[in-house]
């Protein structure tokens, strides 16, 4: 039988339009033309200047025949250019492809030949990263190589030598770039709400990276969910930690607009940089992953300007945060709010909503209780824990270990180009986040691993995440990453490599440190969880600051097997 609604009324241009953040702009320089909207440096914009330089960028782009069916890759810390490249790139009806400015340059060069990028819009100080990566693609074409055309970003703080350089070598300064542009350009919004806005490439930590496309339906609604999620007000004051080339900034970059907020830049992320601008600017807002939390609650105390004048809202994700940072955090007077995600869905689409009666429990508790990934996001439709075997949904008794999927309109439209990967990440109507977790009796969910990182020792399997939380609370920890290494006796042991905080100890103590910290451990897990072996060293990171435990684990391998103790 056809299903019939109440009428028959159809969908007309003043009635329906496709979603898409872009619009947010134009209303923010219509109703606070004069505030703040990007401070950087000395440099000030107001959101109608702003809404003016996006709308130049568009122009100058359509002049080149640059727009629908298009790519623009940007190259650049968090500064105003990346900030505008996020509405003007669209404006024209491009796809923005925002680059991790701390990959090496085969890598870029992938990404700038997988996008099909047409324009390169790049900061002087990575201009040799760009021209490197083209180098590497013009030798990889042998002969029918069209170079995109070069934007270079001038900034202040900058030797003035790598700008002129990058002139030299024929790139064109991006304040000229915008002067061939229109302020007043009549741009259009997306037909469909299906057009995509961005392709934002995942760390790749373990193949070649793979290329995530974003709709304008899906940027428009995380705009409006993440403000709401975490209590944002109109007129936020927001310190770009967070790099906007990692997934768009979370979509903050959009955000900020819907809430005629301020973006306060910041071209590196220091401890002291960040203390500096909440009392400078009377920041409100930031986001960071776990590893720039544990720099800033462990901050010599020259870099702090404590007690903090006033709350500051801070946004974490990226990593399952160990609960002793979260509590360190909230010692020191910020509120941090849980979140979880992918590049996949927008950035984070889970978050561990914070429960009155949480208020009253000791503060060790309400640290454990928020270091969980929580529940879905409001813009997202579905979310759960299923059994690998089945597909069936787990128990929610917080100790079955299942697949975390989600579905709704903050999942991606699919990886550029790659059918193969879409088929499996799509599976059965889920998007297969690749991460293994439980359910509690709450519903909440929480990250046990990913599928990749779970130990398995004598047949039982062991948490990477939870032993590395646990190494997190002895005081001479800085960081600390889990793996697994072979062992004669039980097939595989969890290895503990641990950065120490500073001055604690010297290469002489480390057999007596290594000890300590195993029987530290012993008194919080069970034996069987308990590293065998501890490594000291620093960790080696990807571009956006998540440790790489694919390395650790080839160094895992290189120590070979635990021996079989010959007692």
């Amino acid at each position: 039988m056809e299903m019939r609604d109440i009428d028959n009324l159809p969908k007309n241009a003043a009635n329906y339009t496709a979603l898409t953040p872009l619009w947010f702009l134009e209303r923010a320089a219509t109703v606070h033309p004069a505030r703040k909207a990007v401070v950087h440096g000395s440099r000030t914009f107001t959101w109608l200047q702003t809404y003016q330089r996006c709308r130049r960028l568009a122009s100058a782009l359509s002049n080149l025949s640059v727009g629908f069916g298009s790519t623009v890759a940007v190259i650049a810390p968090n500064v105003p250019a990346a900030y505008e490249a996020h509405f003007g790139i669209p404006m024209s009806g491009a796809v923005i492809n925002p680059v991790n400015i701390r990959l090496n340059a085969s890598t870029v060069a992938f990404l700038l030949g997988h996008s099909q990028s047409a324009v390169v819009i790049v900061d002087q100080e990575f201009f040799t990263l760009a021209e490197d990566s083209l180098k590497i693609m013009k030798e990889k074409s042998q002969g029918n190589f069209k170079p995109p055309l070069l934007v270079v970003v001038a900034d202040e703080s900058c030797d003035p030598k790598t700008l002129r350089y990058a002139l030299g070598q024929g790139a064109i300064e991006y304040e000229k770039f915008l002067e061939s542009g229109d302020p007043e350009f009549s741009w259009k919004p997306p037909q469909d709400e299906w057009q995509s806005i961005a392709l934002n490439y995942t760390s790749g930590t373990t193949a070649s990276p793979k290329g995530v496309v974003l709709h304008h339906r899906g940027a428009y609604l995380m705009s409006l969910s993440n403000p709401l999620i975490w209590g944002m007000n109109e007129g936020a004051i927001y310190l770009w930690t967070l790099p906007m080339f990692h997934c768009n900034g979370w979509c903050f970059t959009w955000a900020l607009a819907a809430l005629c907020g301020t973006n306060i830049c910041l071209r590196q992320v220091t401890a002291k940089g960040v203390y500096s601008a909440i009392a400078k600017y009377g920041v409100t807002h930031f986001c960071a992953a776990p590893v720039v939390l544990n720099s800033i609650v462990n901050a010599p105390s020259e870099d702090t300007i404590l007690p903090l004048p006033h709350v500051v809202h801070v946004m974490t994700a990226g990593a399952a945060p160990p609960s002793a940072v979260l509590f360190a955090m909230s010692q020191k007077g910020f509120r941090v709010t849980h979140t979880y995600g992918l590049s996949e869905t927008y950035g984070p689409s889970t978050v561990c909503a914070w429960k009155p009666e949480w208020d009253s429990l000791p503060p060790e508790t309400q640290a454990r209780l928020n270091a969980r990934q929580g529940v879905r996001y409001i813009g997202l439709e579905g979310l759960d824990v299923i059994s690998s075997q089945t597909g069936e949904p787990v128990a929610a008794d917080g100790k079955t270990i299942g697949e975390i999927v989600m579905r709704g309109n903050l999942v991606m439209k699919g990886y550029l180009k790659n059918p193969k990967a879409n088929e499996e990440t799509f599976a059965n109507g889920w998007f297969h986040s690749g991460d293994l977790g439980v359910k509690h009796p709450d519903g909440y969910i929480e990250i046990k691993d990913r599928s990749k990182d779970i130990i398995i020792s004598g047949g039982e399997n062991i948490s990477s995440v939870e032993v590395e939380n646990s190494l997190y609370l002895h005081p001479a920890v800085l960081e600390a990453s889990v793996v697994a290494r072979a062992d004669e006796r039980w097939g595989e042991s969890p290895c503990a490599f641990v950065t120490l905080k500073p001055g604690v100890a010297d290469k002489s103590k480390e057999q007596e440190l290594s000890e300590e910290i195993m029987q530290f451990c012993r008194s919080k897990m069970p034996a069987y969880w308990v590293p065998k072996s501890v490594v000291f060293g620093p960790l080696p990171k990807t571009a956006t600051g998540k440790i790489q435990k694919h390395i650790l684990r080839g160094k895992a391998k290189e120590l070979g097997p635990v021996k079989l103790s010959k007692l």
